[in-house]
C-alpha cells in the first residue's frame, strides 16, 4: 500500500511502498531508519549541534553526560550506529541513538522520529 512520505529535514516528497506491515500501530523500525539515514548530518545538527562531520563520522559532546569536549561521542552517519566511548554506551541505528539522546525507549523514539519524518505509523 503506497503512502506519500515526506521530509521535515528538506523537501523531499515521494510515494513508498509499505508492504503488508501497515496495519494500525505498526512500527516500521527498518523504514524509520532508512528515511532518517537520508538526511542523518542534517538531524544531528538539530541533536547535537556542537557536532561536526569528520570523514563519515558525527563527532559531538555527549548532552546526556557532563562531557567537556567533542571526540569520545560518535556517530556513523551512512549506517546510524553510534558509540561513546568514555562509557560504553553504543547503539546500532538512528532509532536507537534518538531513544539514548531523549531518555525514553526505542518504541516511543520510533514513533516521535516518524512523526517528525512524516512517516505514517497509526
Amino acid at each position: 500500500m503506497p503512502y506519500l512520505v515526506k521530509n521535515n529535514i528538506g523537501t523531499n516528497f515521494r510515494k513508498m511502498n509499505l508492504g503488508n506491515n501497515t496495519k494500525p500501530g505498526f512500527l516500521n523500525f527498518s523504514l524509520i531508519n532508512e528515511i532518517a539515514l537520508r538526511d542523518f548530518p542534517a538531524l544531528l545538527s538539530r541533536w547535537l549541534p556542537d557536532g561536526t562531520l569528520k570523514g563519515r563520522e558525527w563527532i559531538a559532546r555527549n548532552p546526556t553526560r557532563a562531557d567537556k569536549r567533542p571526540g569520545s561521542f560518535c556517530i556513523n552517519v551512512d549506517t546510524g550506529k553510534w558509540s561513546d566511548f568514555a562509557t560504553g554506551d553504543c547503539g546500532g541505528d538512528v532509532i536507537s541513538l534518538a531513544a539514548y539522546l531523549t531518555g525514553t525507549n526505542q518504541g516511543e523514539a520510533a514513533k516521535r522520529l516518524a512523526d517528525y519524518l512524516g512517516v505514517r505509523h497509526d
